[in-house]
């Protein structure tokens, strides 16, 4: 299980003032680039991959040929594929032909909206980890470090957490205890 910090920042100069943070903290960073891609997957990937990308979003709403076209391209550049399954309907099936596809992770994410009316992801996290056989398992939206330990349970590969972090007043603090108890598992 690893730790993702997501920067849902619009400001840039805030943005990098926050890696050079939390960088100093975990040096060995992975860079996720959440581009939620929907179409022309293969040079999207291919263009976050130049730009330093480890991990490339595509939505799970997408084409099932954008989806191949983001899995052959990555596969060609050594990266990796996540999709990003907000806004799916029916998270079982959806997941079962993504993993078939080759998608490298398969992720539920709680959108801010659905954040705002209390909603979250751990049901569907536990749908996907039931029929899933390729594919590791990632949670976003809305996680906290009061929340961390029941996402913990359901033991995802991949665990992103944004404002959890970013709106703390100790940033490398919170990211500390967050990846302590991820680690503790």
């Amino acid at each position: 299980m690893k730790l993702q910090l997501a920067l849902d920042l619009v400001n840039i100069q805030g943005a990098i003032e926050l890696v050079k943070e939390v960088k100093a903290a975990f040096p060995n960073l992975t860079v996720l680039a959440d581009l939620k891609i929907m179409d022309a997957a293969g040079y999207e990937v291919s263009q976050a991959s130049a730009a330093g990308a480890d991990i490339i979003t595509i939505l799970g709403t997408a084409e099932d040929e954008s989806i191949k076209g983001a899995v052959e391209e990555a596969k060609k550049q050594g990266k990796q594929i996540l999709a990003d399954m907000i806004a799916v309907k029916d998270i079982a099936a959806r997941a079962q032909e993504l993993d078939e596809l080759g998608v490298d992770y398969i992720c539920v994410h709680t959108g801010y909206d659905l954040q705002a009316v209390g909603k979250n992801s751990f049901e569907d996290l536990s749908t996907i980890k039931s029929v899933v056989k390729n594919a590791q398992t990632a949670i976003a939206g809305g996680i906290k470090l009061e929340t961390l330990p029941e996402v913990i349970k359901q033991h995802p590969d991949l665990v992103i957490v944004g404002g959890g972090i970013t709106n703390k007043e100790n940033k490398k603090a919170t990211a500390r205890e967050m990846k302590k108890l991820i680690e503790q598992g």
